[in-house]
């Protein structure tokens, strides 16, 4: 038999406009204009800019949104809703913290050629016969952004066979190789590291520390990378002098050669802060970047049309069609308006209050005065969810007298040091790097050694934990950080 029961469940659901505003309060400032040319492309009741009249586009906040957008009548619309002319909108009133020609709008460009065609025209001033120039071309177009190529000759050979229609043998490709890699800048076209390296070692003056070094990379290339000095001398039969002298001429080469050319033609993105944070008179003032803070009114036009509705006597179907096209878009105005007015003040009541909990580091920019603070210690105070507080925190940057950074790396977690108190994990991070920064570079601190240490100065830390700090800074173990 079939049993029927009442269950009450309560649950919220955010609606569409609020997943809308959360999206608008996650964006920074570039996005956030390309978000608002977006909706002004979209909606023609939405316009930009000061109004022709400080009255004519102004329209109440109380009228009722709650009928059906698809059932409702125009005689069911109250057009003097739209139309109110009795005071200045506030969202119409800019404070002295926004500015529309705050900043730069503009993003500047890398001009010049492609990093490839740059090593193709390097390849007209040498002189190779068609299946030279065929497979040089090849080998130049297999070269990545760093300047190497990644793949087997062999891979190339299959390549060039079933492509161009090229048969050479390995040697042939290997013989093209070795004069592409006399290309500019030194050491392109290398298949390693290693070789990379040599490259431009053979490019130097051939002094005794320049052909050691070539020997130590062709010889002892993983004894190096290791750090096993005391193999290296006796292999080689040199002191610890000329050692050093090989060493610091390896350590003046590029591991990267492509990365070190400029006209790569992209996109140069310049960071824009969203806030600024100055010291003026020994006291910190916050302001929100302009650029967040646009002038938007109603279309004077569809004013219009709405008081020619109101005045007419006659209302046809096509015209209550019209009304119903119009309010939906004054809707959406309004909302948007709404909408960008609660993210400025969400971003500066958000800012503020982490500006305040760290007031102290921003008055000195010693970041061991740096807090503990979490996302919920914002929360709390401002009254708004963790998420919020994580929206604003993960994707603003905010531009202060000691540089332009993110605001999440402001927030960070808490330790208890020897007389019980809060530090945040950041004040220990600045200390382990200054601790390993002053280490003797021949014998460098372990992470036993470093924790000690730390502990002597009243953080009692495991080992293991610095050993995460000190990855997190990315600062290499001992064993790498050894110096002659």
């Amino acid at each position: 038999m079939l049993k029927q029961h009442l269950q009450f469940k309560l649950s919220q659901k955010l609606s569409p406009q609020q997943i809308q505003l959360m999206k608008l309060i996650q964006l920074p400032t570039q996005a956030f204009e390309q978000r608002l040319k977006q909706e002004l492309e979209e909606n023609p009741a939405l316009e930009s800019g000061k109004a022709e009249s400080e009255t004519d586009d102004a329209f109440d906040d109380n009228y009722d949104d709650s009928a059906d957008s698809e059932t409702i009548s125009a005689e069911e619309i109250n057009i003097d809703d739209y139309l109110s002319d009795d005071e200045i909108p506030d969202y119409r009133t800019q404070t002295s913290n926004y500015s529309p020609d705050d900043d730069e709008k503009s993003i500047p460009y890398a001009a010049g050629t492609s990093f490839n065609q740059y090593l193709l025209n390097q390849l007209n001033t040498i002189y190779l016969d068609d299946e030279e120039w065929a497979i040089a071309e090849f080998l130049v177009g297999s070269v990545d952004e760093s300047g190497y190529i990644r793949r087997p000759l062999t891979d190339i050979m299959d390549d060039l066979a079933f492509t161009q229609n090229i048969y050479v043998e390995e040697d042939k490709i290997e013989s093209v190789l070795k004069t592409v890699q006399e290309l500019d800048p030194p050491g392109v076209a290398a298949r390693s590291l290693g070789e990379c390296l040599i490259i431009q070692l053979k490019r130097k003056e051939k002094t005794p520390e320049v052909e050691l070094a070539i020997s130590i990379l062709e010889k002892s290339f993983d004894q190096f990378t290791k750090k096993h000095y005391s193999k290296l001398t006796q292999k080689h039969h040199v002191n610890e002098e000329e050692l050093k002298d090989a060493i610091s001429e390896i350590e003046k080469l590029n591991p990267k050669p492509g990365g070190s050319y400029a006209g790569n033609n992209r996109i140069i993105e310049h960071i824009v802060p969203d806030f600024s944070i100055k010291i003026v008179e020994g006291e910190l003032e916050l302001t929100l970047n302009g650029r967040n803070a646009p002038e938007l009114h109603v279309s004077r036009d569809y004013n219009n049309m709405l008081e020619g509705y109101k005045n007419s006597k006659e209302k046809s179907k096509s015209q209550k069609d019209t009304v119903l096209f119009i309010k939906q878009k004054l809707d959406a105005a309004k909302w948007f308006i709404d909408a960008i007015k609660q993210r400025q003040q969400t971003l500066f009541i958000t800012m503020s209050t982490i500006m305040n909990y760290q007031k102290e580091y921003f008055l000195s920019g010693d970041e061991r005065k740096l807090r503990p603070m979490i996302l919920k210690d914002i929360a709390d105070q401002i009254h708004m969810d963790v998420s919020t507080v994580s929206r604003v925190a993960n994707s603003k940057y905010v531009d202060t007298p000691y540089g332009t950074k993110l605001i999440k790396e402001y927030f960070s977690e808490s330790m208890k040091n020897e007389q019980g108190e809060d530090v945040s994990t950041k004040e220990i991070k600045k200390i382990l790097e200054t601790v390993i920064g002053e280490e003797e570079k021949k014998k460098p601190l372990t992470d036993d050694k470093l924790a000690k240490i730390l502990k002597e100065r009243g953080y009692p830390i495991a080992r293991r934990t610095v050993a995460k700090y000190r990855e997190q800074l990315g600062i290499s173990v001992a064993r790498l950080r050894k110096q002659i």
